[in-house]
């Protein structure tokens, strides 16, 4: 288990600590669950924007272009008559 120490607007503390409060409760070490929480959802977040960044660039390359491919009803709902 890692400490980090950080500097925040007092602003911001309050209304964390509020939202805390009113999620988790009182109790012994919520503070640090609370914030343990909003790093993980960061960085989720952050991964997910990096995927879609990386998915439209290749949209735009073409990478997944159906341009040129035909197609017929029976291939769309994999039928064979």
């Amino acid at each position: 288990m890692a400490t980090i120490t950080v500097s925040i607007k007092d602003e911001v503390n309050n209304e964390f600590r509020e939202a805390v409060r009113k999620k988790l409760g009182h109790g012994k070490g919520t503070i640090g669950k609370a914030v343990e929480e909003a790093l993980q959802k960061w960085m989720y977040d952050d991964e997910q924007r990096k995927i879609a960044q990386e998915a439209k660039e290749m949209m735009n390359k073409g990478l997944y272009s159906l341009k040129g491919w035909k197609f017929n009803r029976d291939e769309i709902y994999d039928r064979n008559l």
